[in-house]
Parts: structure tokens; C-alpha cells; sequence
């Protein structure tokens, strides 16, 4: 009995990690439709601004009332939890930033894959932190740094300007996650995540007042990716990935919300027509593979699952 309801719990994390990383793959096919009518600072400002609007109910929910969220409740906006929160929603706006602009000049699947490449990144910027690494890290960085170039540059030798871009978020989202996992454990990870959405939801706005032309025309045009990607994307995925990962085992974690990018390759071919070379495939594999190992390699190390 013991067995049966430990392998039902795993179907079932393994389950939400999965649909976590179909969300999140499929978020960048959104991404780039809903820029055929708002400029990516635009787009990013209202999908993160919806993002905050899923988490209200989860904030309600712990005993916090929603007209508190702003003016009352020390607990979510002291200084030190302010300040951390701000600081992640900067973090946020700059990782998020440059993929949406580089959304305008690469595709989907490339997106995808190359975004995925901040797992690898993530223990390479530890060092610089005085963590330890392993020999899965630069093995993980060689076979991905492969596949970048079969996936990214072209006959001059010279990367793409999408693709480099993207592969500058992916160092933001690296230094995110460090950033995450240092505040997490000193403030509740909802109020944490609310903080974070809402500055990046007001730094994208303020940016896309300055640069973009912004008409209701637009927006409106734009409204079901813009659903999808900060509803679904921004606050249920999240949601749904602190749930599974409460009991998910680390392998597991790993190896499904790696497949983002594959999620994120089918859906452009699926609704985008976008298509893949035999080059750019074997750069994808080898990418997904280095990320894999990397991930994957100090789990062997010490027995988990």
C-alpha cells in the first residue's frame, strides 16, 4: 500500500512538472504572436501585471486580505522584504527584457532551447559565489556551448542578433535563480513572487510608455496571448511548479522542466510553421544534453532519484 501511494504521488508531481514545461514551452509561441500587435515591453508589462492577479487568491488564501496587499501588511512590504522583492523584479525585467525583444528576431524553438541554457550557466556563476562545482558542470557547458553554435551561428561565424540576445537573458535568469534561492528562505515565496511580478510589471510599462506606441486597438488584438502568457504562463505554471516540486524528486525536476524547450520547438512548428535544420536539430539535442548532465550529474553522485 506503502508503494502504491509512493508511485501514485510521483505520477502525479511528475505530472504538474510536466504540464509546467509544456506552459512555459508553449508561452514563447504566445510571446512572439502577441507581438505582431504590442511591443515587447508592452507585452511584458500586462503579462506580468496578470501574473500578479492569479497569485491575489493564493495571498487571500494564507490570511492575507487583498486590500492589505498595499497599505496594511508589514509582513509583505517591511524594508528588507521590499527591497528583496524589488531587486528580484529588476533581475526579472532585464532577464525577461531581453527575450521578448530577442523574440522579434529569432524563433520560438531557438528561444526556447538557448533560455534553457541558465541551468548550465547557474553553477558556473556560483563559483563566482565561492560554491563548489562538479565535472558534470563543464562537461554540460562543453556539449552546450556545441550545440549553441550548430543552433545559432551562421557561415560568418557570427551568432544571430536574436539568438544572442536571448542568450543574454539566459545569464539573467541564471543570476535570478541565485537570487531566488538566497531570499526564499527569509520571506514567504507567494509575497516573494508577487513583489517580483509587480516591479517587473511596472518597469516594463513605465519602459514600453517611453519607447513604444501603446493603443487599445493593439492590446485588445493581443488579448489571448496576453492571457496565456501571464495567466497561464506567469501565475498558474509558477503556481504549479512550488506545488510539484514540495515532494518532486531532483531528477525527475530536471529532466521535465528541461523539456521546455522541446514544448517550446513543437509549438512553433505546430502553430508557427517554424522548422528546424538537421544542423540546428543535432545543436538542440546536444544542448538538451548538456543541460541534462548538468543537472543530473551531482544527483549520481550522491544516490538521489
Amino acid at each position: 500500500m506503502v508503494r502504491k501511494s509512493t508511485s501514485g504521488r510521483t505520477l502525479k508531481t511528475d505530472s504538474l512538472l510536466l504540464l509546467t514545461a509544456l506552459i512555459w514551452g508553449f508561452a514563447f509561441v504566445a510571446q512572439r504572436v502577441g507581438m505582431e500587435h504590442v511591443g515587447p515591453f508592452g507585452f511584458n508589462g500586462v503579462r506580468f501585471a496578470l501574473g500578479c492577479l492569479v497569485l491575489l487568491p493564493f495571498l487571500c488564501r494564507n490570511g492575507l486580505r487583498a486590500g492589505r496587499v498595499f497599505r496594511r501588511e508589514p509582513a509583505l512590504l517591511s524594508l528588507p522584504r521590499l527591497g528583496g522583492g524589488l531587486l528580484a523584479g529588476l533581475i526579472l525585467f532585464c532577464g525577461a527584457s531581453f527575450q521578448q525583444v530577442a523574440l522579434v528576431y529569432t524563433t520560438a524553438g531557438n528561444a526556447g532551447f538557448i533560455t534553457g541554457l541558465y541551468v548550465v550557466l547557474v553553477p558556473i556563476i556560483g563559483i563566482s559565489l565561492g560554491h563548489r562545482t562538479h565535472a558534470g558542470t563543464w562537461a554540460g557547458a562543453g556539449l552546450a556551448g556545441v550545440g549553441l553554435y550548430l543552433l545559432s551561428v551562421v557561415g560568418s561565424f557570427a551568432i544571430s542578433a536574436g539568438d544572442l540576445l536571448v542568450l543574454v537573458s539566459a545569464f539573467f535568469w541564471a543570476i535570478h535563480v541565485h537570487l531566488i534561492g538566497w531570499l526564499s528562505p527569509r520571506q514567504d515565496p507567494l509575497k516573494l513572487a508577487f513583489l517580483q511580478f509587480a516591479a517587473c510589471a511596472a518597469l516594463s510599462l513605465l519602459t514600453s510608455v517611453a519607447v513604444e506606441p501603446n493603443t487599445a486597438r493593439g492590446y485588445w488584438a493581443a488579448a489571448i496571448p496576453l492571457l496565456y502568457g501571464g495567466g497561464l504562463a506567469v501565475g498558474v505554471a509558477y503556481t504549479l511548479q512550488v506545488v510539484a516540486q514540495q515532494r518532486a524528486k531532483p531528477a525527475h525536476t530536471a529532466i521535465l522542466l528541461s523539456l521546455e524547450g522541446v514544448f517550446a520547438a513543437v509549438g512553433g512548428w505546430l502553430l508557427l510553421g517554424e522548422t528546424l535544420s538537421p544542423r540546428a536539430i543535432v545543436g538542440c539535442l546536444l544542448m538538451l544534453c548538456g543541460m541534462l548532465l548538468s543537472q543530473l550529474w551531482p544527483m549520481r553522485l550522491h544516490g538521489y532519484q
